[in-house]
């Protein structure tokens, strides 16, 4: 736990014994394990809202290239608007158009 062994941990408890006293000691533990607790939530919600952005980047990201796809495709579709099919025909048949 924490790369804390069972001596260090042993020295711990005994110096807060002696600074807190056996009175303030349980009262002082319940303090300790709220603090841990609401850094805890904090991370977790952190990472929660980290992992949120990045979903949204990526959503971001996909859309621009879908976006991109589309316009591509768009411009080909105002290309082969503007083909004139008759001069085609004519040029096919063999005759220009001038």
């Amino acid at each position: 736990m924490f790369g804390i062994g069972f001596t260090e941990l042993l020295l711990i408890a005994v110096i807060a014994i002696l600074f807190l006293g056996p009175d303030k000691l349980p009262g002082a533990l319940v303090e300790m394990a709220k603090f841990i607790k609401n850094v805890k939530k904090t991370i977790g919600d952190a990472k929660n809202s980290l992992e949120e952005e990045m979903k949204i980047a990526d959503l971001k990201e996909e859309a621009l290239n879908y976006k991109k796809q589309l316009d591509d495709a768009t411009n080909e579709l105002k290309n082969f608007k503007n083909i004139d099919f008759n001069d085609e025909i004519d040029y096919e048949n063999g005759s220009s158009a001038d």
